[in-house]
């Protein structure tokens, strides 16, 4: 079906790759040629077997943004695709494929696909939990000017690529400060980095 409806799509994709085990994933992705993989939660391995490969794809393709494809909405799925790396989230209860197009496009950018309803879930997440940075925190102060640079723009909600215009450098560049902006942090997506730094500013709205 997901087939052939990207052939009706007004956006310009194709499939290079269908497989429906973790091993066939990993191979797919091991031929480099992928811009954005859509895995689903469940796979012939069993159920949420795609989830539970999401960290070592995350891992070992850092390169490659996943959109994790989802049966119906659950919240500690959802949290938990973002925990392990994925950059989209996508419910076929949606049953709008245009929108899955437009979020694999967005994802393939550079940028995170949320819905509103996910980012309040985060949101929420994040104001219940337990703090695991303190005030006293150097938190962005890691980071050297142009790594805070690249964070600023990051959360402003532009892709690789017009980071890359903005600070006149490469998009291969710009994935390089955004690793170790990462590491510095002990984070790993770009919705952990954006929470982070509107943590730091307390711009988080409140409940």
């Amino acid at each position: 079906m997901l087939l052939n409806a990207s052939k009706r799509s007004r956006q310009q994709m194709s499939v290079v790759a269908c497989t429906v085990s973790r091993i066939g994933i990993l191979q797919c992705l091991s031929r480099g040629n992928i811009d954005v993989a859509l895995i689903n939660a469940d796979l012939e391995d069993g159920r949420l077997a795609g989830l539970e490969v999401l960290p070592e794809i995350h891992a070992s393709y850092p390169g490659t943004p996943v959109v994790m494809l989802f049966d119906s909405w659950h919240d500690e799925l959802i949290l938990h695709a973002f925990r392990s790396g994925a950059q989209g989230v996508f419910c076929r209860t949606e049953k709008d494929l245009d929108m899955l197009w437009r979020c694999i496009a967005a994802v393939r950018q550079g940028q995170v696909w949320a819905n509103s309803g996910q980012i309040q879930l985060l949101l929420n997440t994040l104001r219940k939990a337990t703090p695991i940075r303190t005030a006293s925190s150097p938190g962005m102060n890691l980071l050297a000017m142009r790594e805070t640079q690249v964070a600023n723009l990051v959360v402003e909600g532009l892709p690789n690529k017009e980071v890359a215009l903005r600070l006149g450098i490469t998009e291969h560049t710009v994935s390089n400060y955004l690793f170790r902006i990462y590491n510095k942090l002990g984070i790993s997506t770009r919705v952990e980095l954006v929470l982070y730094v509107m943590k730091g500013r307390g711009t988080l709205p409140r409940s």
